[in-house]
């Protein structure tokens, strides 16, 4: 009888060790999301599924236009980095100012509406590439480091539109 059981014990630890690391890489390394709206149209539709990565700013820094997901504490958003911290944020006339000067942006669609100038401090602004369909930075307000969980930039289904995006 001892012997069935420490067979069958090694039997199964190979495989509850494979569970365990893949559970392990699912939560602190690679995960699946899935875009919930328009807000990041056209670069991203409703309901692609994309991967995250969540280890893609332990060793290197937040740049602006990533896309990123983030944790508004409510729900996991997707969208896209346009100030960085210590920056001040303004768009006139549809037109994106960082500390005063213009930049050029080609992933805003829509109208965006005037606002700032905004001093984002140590925090990250972030808008979705939809700009009159998006609640980001201008409802929520900046997003810590903390707050951001990972990059996000392959699209995994539908299938038609698998691969990297920018």
């Amino acid at each position: 009888m001892k012997d069935i059981l420490i067979k069958i014990i090694k039997e199964i630890v190979p495989y509850i060790l494979i569970i365990v690391i893949v559970l392990a890489i699912k939560r602190f390394v690679v995960s699946p999301i899935k875009v919930n709206g328009a807000s990041m149209f056209p670069t991203l539709k409703n309901n692609d599924m994309m991967i995250l990565n969540e280890t893609a700013y332990y060793f290197k820094d937040i740049k602006r236009f990533d896309i990123v997901v983030v944790d508004t504490k409510e729900e996991l958003i997707i969208k896209r980095v346009i100030a960085l911290p210590g920056e001040t944020i303004e768009y006139r006339d549809n037109i994106l100012y960082i500390n005063g000067k213009k930049i050029e942006e080609e992933y805003s669609y829509g109208k965006t509406g005037d606002f700032g100038p905004i001093e984002v401090k140590d925090k990250y602004f972030v808008m979705g590439d939809n700009r009159q369909n998006s609640l980001d930075s201008r409802f929520f307000g900046p997003f810590s480091k903390k707050s951001i969980r990972g990059k996000t930039n392959l699209i995994i289904v539908p299938f038609d539109r698998m691969g990297k995006v920018d």
